[in-house]
């Protein structure tokens, strides 16, 4: 138990759950080391220009404060958001949604990102199985896989016909005008990268252990098929860009300008005129109750040395040939 007359104990303690918040971001940057020294070697020869991790985190988090403001006004307006994030593979649509999403409260703010459809599915109305995943007032939706795979994967991998791609084209249109008219901001975003760029990060998820679980076979198909996603990509902003619910395209080169500027421009697209957000409930009289007594554990309970508790991870610098660990090489800027 800390010494009462210790202040520095709550500055400490204060200290480290700042540190805690700021851990998860770092934990997001960081990445498995284990990448081929090709690939050193190839980043040595053509650096991409990226803000630093100072510059980079402080506006990541400003902008995440901003979210929570957005975030609370949605649910006290009762308004409606979809967001859509269409993109190139291995084009950082991920990175953002996670941004996103990651200090909101996922009772308001929720993913989309249905699997390939059932053979029941396929038998539907083809906007059908999208429909459950729309929300009620006061609630956020951001789909990671839209109906747009229909004019994307779908039609480049044969999946659907030329007829089905001409009928989504007719349909998608006034679909969207609905989904407006019901009261509902969709906003669609689409995430660009050079033939070069998905190269690379292709390698490195080939040579990264934990990212090797983003490379499947379609993936690997869309290197070969690169024209015709190109193609499609055309076909789909030429049919589907309407007034309104148009196409917003953010270029994903440089991942964390990707990141903060379609965060800031999501920002910028919505309205936040003054509402009741906490910040503002606990400005006018908001306090924490007290404790009202303390609990004390009955004798009658089973002893505490009875209980099982989770043994703490032993960290070795040097490990025993064979036994499991963790190793952590990186470089701060």
């Amino acid at each position: 138990m800390p010494d009462p007359e210790d202040t520095s104990a709550p500055q400490d303690w204060l200290e480290a759950e700042l540190a805690d918040a700021l851990d998860e971001d770092l934990e997001l940057e960081l990445s498995e080391p284990a990448i081929s020294e090709e690939l050193r070697k190839l980043f040595r020869r053509t650096p991409p220009p990226s803000l630093s991790r100072r510059d980079y985190l402080r506006a990541l988090l400003a902008l995440q404060a901003e979210l929570i403001k957005l975030q609370d006004c949605v649910s006290y307006r009762k308004e409606k958001l979809v967001v859509m994030f269409k993109r190139r593979d291995s084009a950082g649509k991920g990175g953002v949604i996670k941004r996103v999403t990651q200090r909101l409260n996922p009772r308001v703010c929720r993913v989309a990102a249905l699997p390939a459809p059932t053979e029941r599915e396929k038998t539907q109305w083809y906007f059908q199985r999208y429909l459950p995943h729309l929300h009620a007032g006061g609630e956020i939706v951001l789909f990671d896989r839209s109906w747009y795979n229909r004019s994307g994967v779908e039609r480049v991998m044969g999946f659907a016909t030329e007829d089905q791609v001409e009928q989504f084209f007719r349909d998608v249109p006034e679909f969207e005008r609905m989904l407006v008219r019901s009261g509902i901001r969709l906003i669609k975003y689409w995430f660009s990268i050079t033939d070069e760029e998905q190269q690379l990060r292709f390698l490195m998820r080939i040579h990264d252990p934990l990212k090797q679980w983003k490379l499947s076979p379609m993936d690997l198909e869309s290197r070969v098929r690169w024209e015709a996603y190109t193609k499609a990509k055309e076909d789909t902003f030429a049919r589907t860009n309407i007034p309104e619910a148009p196409w917003y395209i953010v270029e994903g080169n440089d991942k964390r300008r990707a990141r903060l500027n379609c965060i800031d421009h999501l920002l910028n697209h919505i309205p936040m005129s003054p509402c009741r957000t906490r910040r503002s409930l606990c400005r006018t009289g908001c306090s924490i109750p007290t404790m009202s007594a303390r609990y004390c554990r009955p004798s009658s309970m089973c002893p505490r040395s009875t209980e099982f508790f989770q043994p703490g991870l032993r960290l070795s610098h040097h490990p025993a040939p064979g036994t499991r660990h963790w190793a952590l090489v990186c470089s701060f800027v």
